[in-house]
C-alpha cells in the first residue's frame, strides 16, 4: 500500500459517526490537491477499519450505483449513524464534517 493511501485512510478514519466529507475534501486534507478520484480508488480496496462509508460525492450523493449492494450496504450505515437522506441526497450543510 503506498504513502497517499496511508494519508487518504488517516483523514477517513478522522470523520465522527454521523457526519460525512466529500471524495474532493479528503483528497485537500490528505495533501492530494484535487485527486478526488483517488481517494476513490483507495476506498475501493480499503481495510475492514476504515469508514468508507462516511465518503460521499460533492453532491451530497453515494457514488455507486443506486441498485447496487455497496450503494445499499453504505446508506444503511449512515441512516445508522442517524444521517437522514433527502431522496437520494445528504444535506451537507449540515451533515458535513468540518475538522478543526
Amino acid at each position: 500500500m503506498n504513502d497517499k493511501y496511508h494519508r487518504i485512510y488517516a483523514v477517513v478514519k478522522r470523520i465522527p459517526a454521523g457526519r460525512v466529507a466529500t471524495y474532493g475534501q479528503v483528497a485537500e486534507l490528505a495533501g492530494l490537491g484535487r485527486h478526488a478520484r483517488m481517494v476513490g480508488y483507495a476506498l475501493h480496496g480499503c481495510p475492514r477499519n476504515i469508514p468508507w462509508h462516511r465518503v460521499i460525492n460533492a453532491k451530497g450523493r453515494i457514488s455507486l450505483p443506486a441498485d447496487s449492494t455497496g450503494a445499499m450496504a453504505q446508506r444503511r450505515l449512515l441512516t445508522t449513524e442517524g444521517i437522514v437522506f433527502l431522496g437520494a441526497r445528504v444535506d451537507l450543510a449540515r451533515y458535513r464534517w468540518q475538522p478543526e
